[in-house]
């Protein structure tokens, strides 16, 4: 059974995340966690590479970036810091890419930043659409990259699809990918339900267009609401 957590701790914050394994050991990995009684972190990574290096990177920028955040309230100092750290040393040349936010719950204030990776959806008033701000190079691939904090508000009922390129990049039998396009007509199909129903609707779609073709790449989802 891949691993499928839901968050209830705050009743704020209604979350659910499943990562489905490659047949290869991956480097996907997602977060969630109180940073303390008015904060609520987010992340979403995915490590270049395959095989136990990448697994054990995988782990390494997963502390790296949940220790920052509960030290440090300011995300772009986070991933700087956590880049240092990663470029130390990486003689295997891996790097992550990956989204991370903060979620001020008192006043609905997101506060985010995305290394390379794919960009969130965010519903809002009705609607999916993408989360468009430039991204910032990649975790651990250049020492002393600057990386820019980002802002949006959350309102109740809004919610937030974080994933990997595992879900656009599923492959069919005829190698043609999932996309974008199917992936943002699932999340519509789906837009009134539940954050768990809302990632089994997405998953359900990429089964039904993939069939028996052999998988290579993980295939992360995370859906949050806010109330």
């Amino acid at each position: 059974m891949p691993p499928r957590f839901s968050q209830t701790d705050l009743s704020e914050i209604e979350l659910y995340a499943t990562m489905d394994r490659a047949k290869e050991v991956g480097g996907d990995f997602y977060d969630f966690f109180r940073v303390d009684f008015d904060h609520f972190a987010v992340v979403v990574g995915d490590v270049s590479g395959k095989g136990v290096p990448a697994s054990l990177f995988m782990v390494v920028a997963k502390t790296l970036l949940k220790n920052a955040a509960m030290h440090n309230s300011d995300v772009a100092d986070m991933f700087e810091q956590v880049n240092r750290q990663l470029c130390a040393g990486n003689e295997s040349g891996l790097f992550v890419t990956c989204w991370m936010g903060i979620l001020q719950v008192s006043s609905g204030e997101l506060r985010f930043v995305n290394a390379g990776h794919a960009q969130p959806i965010w519903y809002h008033e009705g609607a999916f659409s993408y989360i468009n701000t430039k991204p910032n190079l990649m975790l651990g691939a250049m020492e002393g990259i600057p990386y820019v904090e980002h802002t949006m508000p959350l309102s109740h009922g809004d919610r937030l699809f974080i994933y990997t390129d595992g879900v656009t990049e599923a492959t069919s039998a005829e190698e043609e990918l999932f996309g974008e396009a199917r992936m943002t007509d699932a999340l519509n199909a789906h837009a009134q339900e539940t954050p768990e129903e809302i990632v089994h609707g997405v998953r359900q779609n990429i089964d039904a267009f993939v069939k028996d073709a052999p998988q290579f790449d993980d295939i992360t989802m995370l859906c949050m609401r806010f109330h």
